[in-house]
């Protein structure tokens, strides 16, 4: 049975504890670290291991063998400073994979210049996922999965209620997959020749340009 790979949240605040909860869901390892020690004690029931640490210190992230982390998400708050310092020491000290949340596009700048793997800006991304949904009354989940693809739920309306996958055929004609169904709460894979009702929800994955398409060539009313 291969190993699993772990997982280290930097920084307690919002974000980090959001990040720790879906990663405990996922049924991974994870470690997280803050210098507060009653923010550790907070998350001690929910996660693997939580340690009190200043990770600017190289000797302190060392003696709680950050090393041996494959991926470490670094979700410190406003301090930008600090950020920076730990992104680097991660860096040095030779740890696989590294992602860190972005304040601004500075802060961006110098993250991957000192050996960031990833950067993530969750207002941002917050704020592309909200203005999806309120943009269309038919999304009900929106999820931006890179700056090209997207995943959406979407009700079933205008042209594909009562036809089945295999006629709509919409892979070669719009370059997108519904993937599953939402139908009375219960997410099922559809058959290809089950037809599709006007109360299902429909999992869409595609690049943002051809689920656009599609919305607006099949979805409307």
């Amino acid at each position: 049975m291969p190993r699993k790979n772990t997982f280290a949240v930097i920084g307690l605040g919002r974000f980090g504890k959001a990040v720790c909860q879906e990663l405990v869901n996922l049924d991974v390892d994870v470690l997280a670290i803050d210098v507060n020690e009653e923010v550790i004690k907070s998350v001690s029931h929910l996660v693997s291991h939580a340690m009190i640490c200043d990770t600017t210190d190289e000797e302190a992230l060392k003696n709680i063998g950050i090393q041996n982390i494959d991926h470490v998400i670094v979700a410190i708050g406003d301090n930008i400073q600090n950020s920076i310092l730990t992104t680097l020491l991660l860096n040095e000290l030779g740890v696989k994979e590294i992602t860190v949340k972005a304040q601004n596009e500075y802060h961006e700048k110098v993250l991957k210049k000192i050996g960031a793997d990833h950067i993530i800006h969750p207002e941002k991304e917050m704020g592309r996922r909200v203005a999806k949904r309120i943009s269309s009354s038919n999304i009900s989940e929106y999820f931006e999965l890179s700056d090209e693809y997207s995943i959406i739920e979407v009700k079933a309306t205008g042209k594909v209620v009562g036809r089945s996958l295999s006629d709509l055929d919409l892979r070669s004609r719009y370059g997108v997959n519904i993937v599953a169904l939402n139908r009375s709460e219960v997410l099922i894979v559809p058959d290809p020749n089950e037809s599709i009702m006007s109360t299902d929800e429909l999992i869409v994955v595609g690049e943002n340009k051809a689920i656009e398409k599609f919305q607006k060539n099949m979805l409307n009313q």
